[in-house]
């Protein structure tokens, strides 16, 4: 993969560099200082000498007297080590971290841990003489917008420069932290900034392997130093958290790996990369440490073939998923799918089979699986169990990855197989669980609640085909929405962005392009950018359907500071943006074969693209609602199909492109005309509409 990795770099470095660079909020350098000052308390003075630009003026932050403290805002989301230099030769100096305004303290932090109703404490150093202060490496924070510096001492403290340095995407020089391999621009600003957005919140999830989620409490007989695969076979623990915060845990390795959040849950979960892995595809092409991340799992796989619910040391419980199960398989997928990597799937293809035959046991004679109480945990949702059609799609999208999969492998009879079971899955869920009346699926039998997971993945995983019913799907969706978002009432009172992104491409596949547009400036643009709550540059995990941030019904307070304001799998506005509005999709591996289906609604302009293995994919389009004009370009040796929107509601155009100069053509139901057979090179399309 690192070799994967290395061919699109340099295929970018022989062409021109990745446009709109103006947009990528990942630093030029891993040191970043604070951009402007958000609150200041007690006696001090020049509390702006410490800011990014101002170093270099000689000046430098007093702060007078006892609990006098300043706030020091970094305009966006960050994460790493804090250090700094004082000119103080005694003394003491605290400093917390948060990601929300709302959280900003000069006697707490925000919320590392997972469980209960806790703050953090200030990290404290003890001035023993003039110089830099740096923090031990377990002390880094993985994510904050906000630091607070606080005297703790009796005597005046000067520092005169205070830095953090940058720990993301520990694996990427310092100076490449903005190479991305993708991009994305339209005539939205809001898009545009959503795009990069979710690019930037993934680069924050991909950390050093050693700095997962704090163990403070090891069990005797725990040995850290055992390889990772050999883990699964210790024994069911209880550990009670310190206060004391700390990342200190390998949870995989490698010298990077994808994780769930920044500050907090910074462990492998498969769900998660569902959105974030493809998201990462299109933007920098980190596939190794989505990988290392998919390896951990698999090594952790149990005998039974089931995969545990997270990686470690959450696997040391023996808690497991039916839903996670799947998510894992999946994954191995979608790293081919942007990888083309062979080699990589037969590493991986005994586990995957056993995996998937651990799946296959749990249909029932009614065809579908009937999901166990011990299998029923999930991304947050309650009621997952029984014949639900979350898993149930899900089940259906695993096992035609698995058909493709088993292809390359020349497995093909058990391919057939996983084939005429998914079909067994499609026949069976559709009648059991739809409701016409209601145009949503029912969870399960049991109930007439309509979740929106299960009814985004049944439109996702191909379950359903008929375009009328997707539609139906998408409409019914669209009615729930509330002013901060689609809401998901399989989990009481949240707003989960990681299934919204299933639903986004749910409105784009219904070709409702306008409703996913909609949905992406209100709930990813407007709020979870633009509230001033948040970090102005990440997406969070969830929230309440009232806006408020707290993602867990059952936390007593009316803000949870345990909330994640960075997690990867709430960046599927990126992949969505590429796929539909810049219409480029893989049909096979690395994009051998190809499809560009521009999606307009209510934009005039996009220009997007990125690279695998194979070479650089891209389309730009403009429109000004007669004509509409394509410029695409895909990697020589490819071939694909270009799927061309006729501008307005024209029903028939003149079309100029491939030798087609003034062909006069009519659309299909979707209002496309489709070009097929096309090779792998620069073309360009010209559509002049004719009649409505």
């Amino acid at each position: 993969m690192q070799i994967l990795l290395a061919t699109v770099l340099a295929t970018l470095g022989a062409a021109a560099a990745v446009p709109y660079q103006e947009y990528i909020l990942a630093p030029p350098s891993r040191i970043i200082r604070p951009t402007s000052v958000y609150l200041s308390r007690g006696s001090l003075s020049s509390e702006h000498a410490l800011l990014d630009g101002q170093v270099s003026s000689g000046r430098s932050l007093t702060l007078d007297k006892f609990n006098s403290s300043v706030t020091y805002d970094f305009g966006k989301n960050v994460g790493g080590w804090i250090n700094f230099n004082t000119t103080s030769s005694s003394g003491s100096v605290g400093f917390t971290f948060a990601e929300s305004s709302i959280w900003v303290s000069s006697e707490w932090c925000d919320a590392t841990l997972a469980a209960g109703v806790t703050l953090d404490t200030p990290l404290v150093f003890n001035i023993t003489g003039a110089g830099q202060y740096s923090p031990p490496l377990e002390k880094e924070r993985g994510a904050f917008r906000y630091i607070t510096v606080i005297n703790l001492g009796e005597d005046p403290l000067s520092i005169n420069d205070l830095w953090v340095h940058f720990a993301a995407m520990p694996h990427w020089e310092e100076d490449a932290l903005r190479s991305y391999t993708g991009w994305f621009h339209s005539n939205d600003e809001k898009l545009n900034r959503v795009w990069y957005a979710g690019a930037y919140t993934n680069q924050l999830v991909t950390i050093d392997p050693t700095r997962g989620n704090a163990i403070v409490q090891i069990p005797a007989g725990l040995n850290l130093s055992v390889p990772v695969s050999a883990r699964d076979s210790l024994a069911a623990f209880t550990f009670t958290p310190d206060p004391d915060w700390t990342l200190n845990t390998t949870i995989t390795k490698g010298t990077s790996v994808l994780v769930d959040g920044g500050k907090r849950d910074r462990l492998v979960w498969s769900g998660d990369m569902a959105i974030s892995l493809p998201s990462i595809a299109v933007t920098t092409y980190d596939l190794i440490s989505a990988q290392n991340a998919l390896d951990s799992l698999f090594n952790l796989q149990y005998t039974s073939g089931q995969f545990p619910y997270a990686g470690f040391p959450t696997n040391l419980g023996h808690v497991t998923s039916f839903t996670y199960h799947l998510y894992a398989l999946i994954g191995i997928g979608t790293v081919y799918q942007w990888s083309g990597d062979r080699a990589y799937v037969a590493g991986k293809w005994a586990r995957w089979k056993t995996g998937m035959e651990w799946g296959v046991g749990q249909i029932d004679a009614t065809g579908l699986a009937n999901v166990s109480a011990a299998d029923a945990l999930d991304w947050a949702r309650q009621g997952m169990g029984g014949h639900n059609i979350a898993a149930n799609a899900l089940l259906f999208r695993t096992l035609t990855v698995g058909a493709e999969l088993a292809r390359t492998q020349g497995d093909s009879a058990i391919g057939e197989r996983w084939t005429r079971l998914a079909a067994r899955i499609q026949a069976a869920a559709i009648p059991l669980l739809w409701q016409p009346d209601v145009g949503l699926f029912r969870d399960n039998e049991t109930t007439t609640l309509a979740p929106q997971d299960g009814n985004a993945w049944a439109v996702k995983s191909g379950l359903v085909t008929d375009p009328t019913q997707i539609a139906q799907i998408s409409e019914a969706l669209q009615a729930r929405w509330g002013a901060y978002g689609a809401p998901a009432p399989e989990a009481p009172d949240a707003v989960s962005p990681f299934i919204s992104g299933f639903e986004l491409e749910t409105h784009f596949t219904a070709n409702r392009t306008a409703a996913a547009l909609a949905l992406i400036r209100s709930m990813w643009a407007d709020f979870m950018l633009g509230d001033p709550r948040m970090t102005n540059s990440t997406f969070i995990e969830g929230y309440s359907t009232s806006g408020a941030l707290h993602y867990d019904a059952s936390y007593p307070a009316p803000a949870d500071p345990r909330l994640s304001l960075v997690h990867g799998w709430s960046t599927g506005p990126t992949i969505s943006l590429t796929t539909y509005v810049g219409g480029i999709q893989l049909l096979s591996p690395a994009g051998a074969t190809w499809a560009i289906v521009p999606q307009i609604g209510d934009l005039a302009d996009v220009d997007a693209g990125f690279s695998t293995s194979l070479g650089r994919f891209s389309s730009k389009w403009s429109t000004n609602g007669t004509v509409f004009h394509l410029e695409i370009s895909t990697p020589k040796g490819t071939t694909g199909s270009v799927g061309v929107p006729l501008p307005g509601n024209f029903k028939s155009a003149m079309l100029s492109g491939m030798n087609r100069e003034g062909e006069v053509v009519r659309v299909d139901a979707c209002g496309r005309y489709w070009i097929n057979g096309v090779d792998g090179g620069d073309h360009e399309f010209v559509v002049v509409g004719l009649s409505h």
